[in-house]
């Protein structure tokens, strides 16, 4: 379980940035930046694990008690976005920096340090330290975790009745076999990630 030493350790304003959304075949990549500005507390902390380890029913729990604590002004947070076009120029991983840094630049105080889940540092505005499996270790990754997916799922649902017919609102992007069995009987919709092989596979076939 994550817990917040590494937030004490490092001192001063301390953001933790997570994303999600790298593996979709469409729709953004989007980031989160979580500072908590006291410790949480412990039913706060009780909630925030890796989203991948929460089901989708304990994610929203968890992401209205972060709500409710940014309100309550005990932590702030954010939410940056890069397109699937922007994916499509830039690349998945730079445009999942960009997300980063627009999550970092949104919050309403600079952080002197971001813990940033992964391995690859983002180029951002303070000091970055990577942490590999960083939403199983730090409380505010966990937080960015949560917040990103759920943002991004909630995203992922508007677009559906808009683009009926992938299912967007069930797989979220990911590259089920229903969402795969949609695209090819469909075509990419705008939303699609270029420079993603099963979306450029079928573009390469058009006329």
């Amino acid at each position: 379980m994550p817990d917040y030493l590494l937030e004490l350790a490092a001192g001063g304003r301390v953001a933790g940035v997570d994303e999600a959304g790298r593996g979709p075949l469409a729709g953004p990549v989007m980031a989160a930046a979580v500072i908590f500005h006291v410790p949480p507390s412990a039913a706060l902390a009780a909630l925030l694990d890796d989203s991948k380890k929460l089901d989708a029913t304990k994610r929203e729990v968890a992401f209205a008690a972060i709500r409710a604590a940014m309100a309550d002004g005990l932590l702030d947070a954010a939410v940056g976005a890069a397109s699937a076009t922007e994916i499509g120029r830039l690349n998945i991983l730079r445009a999942t920096h960009l997300a980063m840094a627009r999550a970092i630049a949104r919050l309403r105080m600079l952080p002197d340090i971001a813990l940033v889940d992964g391995n690859q540092p983002p180029l951002l505005p303070c000091a970055v330290r990577c942490v590999v499996k960083g939403d199983s270790l730090s409380l505010s990754i966990a937080a960015a975790s949560i917040l990103a997916k759920v943002t991004r799922d909630r995203a992922m649902a508007r677009l559906d009745p808009r683009w009926p017919g992938y299912g967007f609102a069930r797989h979220a992007g990911y590259p089920t076999l229903a969402h795969r069995e949609a695209l090819a009987r469909l075509g990419p919709c705008p939303h699609h990630r270029r420079g993603f092989a099963p979306v450029d596979q079928l573009l390469l076939a058009l006329p």
